[in-house]
């Protein structure tokens, strides 16, 4: 199902994006000495079994650190991918499950929505018919004036359009809530995906899609319609704008009247469909001006009847796994085998454990982390996020290339930090949503429209700023810089990342670099055009701003020259950002570490240095085995890099090559001139 951007009209970054710290009192831990009894994973939080020493870790580190695990685990038949996250995320899972199995007797809300998911005979019994009116709808759109209006109800729905957007901060003005308008329009993962030979029989492929499910829906002349969406969907992907260009927060902030936009992008009633979507404002904030216009141009050009039927495809797909079962069957056999090479969907009961949390969100959350979020663990996490902190602000001033002018106004910023942890402060209503039994398509549409609501009503309100981006049921973290916060999920506070009873120096290793990385991306390559209030604005020095950019583009030339599968490179300038943070955030998380210690030397355990446990505790979390359709579409559209590059980032730390003692002629090895050093 369709969810709103909750965040800011900048997206936040998350790793795989409330009381506020101030970084000058933080103190660090005061013992060393890991919390009484065993933990989870080892003898002292980390797998040495699933190691391969026959590895040098000079040659390759992940291979060193998990090596044998990837060779003894296979990926799930209903996952892409399979690590640590995902171990996490069947565990929440499965938790969840079992509150919601316990809420179907109750008849609760949340009980009812997930029953009526899991009733695939009530479904298929159905068939069309609770879609039906929808689609004559679309069907009877015989003019483009009235295009627009269909597209603000399409929206409401949940389903994708020509442009996305939403309700979000506004970035100069992050008080403020403001429109934001993006391109969209695509059917395909990415513009690469037209325009890329490499990427031709999943383009192929994404035409028998369309005319697979325009058959099963009864619709005539199914390929000649298919290839017209495609060729459409391909002039779409000319215009619009590369992921690399609409990660620029400059760029991509464009703040325009209504009237402006509608001169700059002829071809589509903008004030209509703002209006019709509940969003009657003067001014927008633009993502992709040009993209924009190439959109409305190819809007204007098309015929009536490729607009409707490719509203007509994208309603088949947004609600596939609430219509009859060959629609589910068919959007899945192209999203998750073709794109990703998921050889089998997910059970049905996991999937409806997905939509009950994505729609009822709070609802299930409240009962998750009464059960399985300990007060005692939010209290480490609170006091290792202080420790962190106070490991930044010292690296700051450690900082050779920033002005003294600009490390003030960066410890401002850290000072100025909401850490979340958790789960949030308090929760949506959901009274107004409407959920009824037997009506699995209804409850999705009624939830997308809920979702839709509530964002485009913040338009003229207060600043919430307890509302989260994610569920305290996700395995991930993420930082708005908007918002000027990072955000830590109860379901990401476990082993491997966290364990209270485990080595402080696999905690730090993991978790702690975890709150290093979500923490710099307030000051990497777009973060750092934050300043401590959240708005997008200059406070950096000309050459700080220079230096900077001399540093990282080291970093992206690095990434650059790895080569995950043959042929196919990492793109150095779109993981920027995150290879940025996983850099900055291993480096904080070693400081903060070696402060805990409290001037003690760390103990050998197992054989290892502390050191050696710190580093093999990062490595740990980016264990990860992937298909190769996955990865391929990884590499072209995630700005985070592939696990094993992730973890090793270590290459460019000092301390790691006293740890190891790597050889100089190691595939691993820096010279130390070469090693990147940002933070």
């Amino acid at each position: 199902m369709k969810k709103m951007v909750l965040t800011s009209l900048l997206a936040a970054s998350a790793l795989v994006g409330v009381v506020a710290v101030h970084a000058q009192s933080a103190t660090p831990a005061a013992s060393a000495t890991p919390a009484a009894g065993a933990p989870q994973i080892g003898d002292f939080g980390f797998d040495i079994a699933g190691m391969d020493r026959s590895i040098a870790p000079g040659n390759d580190f992940y291979g060193y650190a998990g090596g044998t695990w990837g060779k003894q685990t296979a990926i799930p038949a209903d996952k892409s991918s399979f690590g640590a996250f995902d171990v996490l995320a069947d565990l929440s899972r499965t938790r969840t499950h079992d509150i919601l199995e316990a809420q179907k007797a109750t008849g609760s809300k949340i009980g009812t929505a997930y029953a009526t998911y899991l009733d695939t005979a009530a479904i298929d019994a159905r068939s069309l018919a609770p879609i039906k009116p929808w689609l004559t709808r679309i069907a009877g759109l015989t003019d483009k004036a009235g295009y627009p209006a269909l597209l603000a109800e399409a929206d409401r729905m949940g389903i994708r359009g020509p442009f996305g957007g939403g309700v979000g901060q506004d970035a100069k003005q992050p008080s403020l809530y403001a429109l934001g308008l993006r391109q969209g329009g695509l059917g395909l993962p990415d513009r690469d995906y037209y325009l890329d030979a490499k990427f031709a029989p999943q383009k192929a492929a994404y035409q028998a899609h369309i005319a697979k499910m325009f058959t099963l829906a009864g619709e005539a002349n199914a390929e000649a319609r298919a290839k017209a969406i495609v060729d459409y969907e391909t002039g779409i992907a000319t215009v619009s704008w590369t992921r690399v260009e609409s990660r620029d927060a400059n760029k991509t902030y464009n703040k325009m009247i209504v009237a402006d936009l509608t001169k700059s992008a002829p071809g589509f009633a903008f004030a209509t469909y703002f209006k019709d979507i509940g969003t009657p404002v003067d001014t927008v904030i633009v993502g992709q001006p040009t993209a924009i216009a190439g959109i409305a141009k190819a809007i204007a050009d098309a015929p009536i009847g490729v607009l409707r039927d490719q509203l007509l495809m994208r309603s088949l797909d947004a609600y596939a796994d609430v219509l009859p079962t060959a629609f589910d069957q068919e959007n899945f056999a192209f999203y998750g085998t073709t794109l990703s090479g998921t050889p089998q969907q997910a059970v049905r009961w996991k999937r409806a454990v997905d939509f009950t949390s994505g729609a009822l969100s709070d609802d299930v959350s409240q009962l998750y982390v009464k059960q399985y979020f300990p007060p005692e663990t939010k209290a480490a996490a609170d006091q290792l996020v202080k420790n962190i902190i106070t490991a930044m602000n010292a690296r700051i001033e450690k900082l050779s290339w920033m002005a003294p002018e600009t490390k003030a106004k960066a410890h401002a910023k850290l000072a100025a930090f909401t850490p979340k942890i958790g789960y949030p402060s308090q929760w949506h209503d959901y009274g107004a949503l409407t959920i009824k039994p037997g009506d699995a398509y209804g409850n999705q549409m009624r939830a997308n429209a809920w979702q839709h609501d509530w964002n485009v009503a913040k338009l003229g309100k207060p600043l919430m700023r307890w509302e989260w981006g994610m569920t305290p049921m996700t395995v991930n973290a993420y930082a708005n810089p908007v918002m000027v916060e990072i955000v830590f999920p109860a379901a990401i506070l476990q082993p491997p990342f966290f364990d209270p009873k485990a080595d402080l120096a696999v905690n730090y290793g993991g978790i702690g670099a975890v709150i290093g990385h979500e923490m710099s991306h307030h000051f990497d390559d777009q973060g750092a055009k934050f300043n401590a209030r959240g708005e997008l604005a200059d406070w950096w020095t000309p050459t700080d701003v220079a230096n900077f950019k001399a540093l990282t583009e080291k970093l992206a030339a690095q990434y650059d020259a790895y080569e995950p599968l043959p042929g196919v490179h990492v793109n150095g300038h779109l993981t920027l950002g995150e290879n940025m943070a996983d850099l900055a955030g291993l480096t904080v998380a070693y400081d903060a570490y070696h402060k805990a210690l409290g001037g003690k030397a760390a103990p050998m355990i197992d054989g290892f240095t502390g050191d050696q446990r710190f580093y093999l505790g990062w490595s740990q979390v980016w264990r990860r085995n992937y298909r190769e359709a996955q990865l391929k579409k990884q590499l072209v559209t995630d700005p985070h890099s592939p696990s094993e590059q992730r973890a090793d980032i270590v290459r460019d730390m000092d301390p790691w090559y006293a740890a190891f003692s790597p050889a100089p002629a190691g595939k691993l090895y820096l010279a130390p001139d070469a090693r990147v050093r940002v933070w």
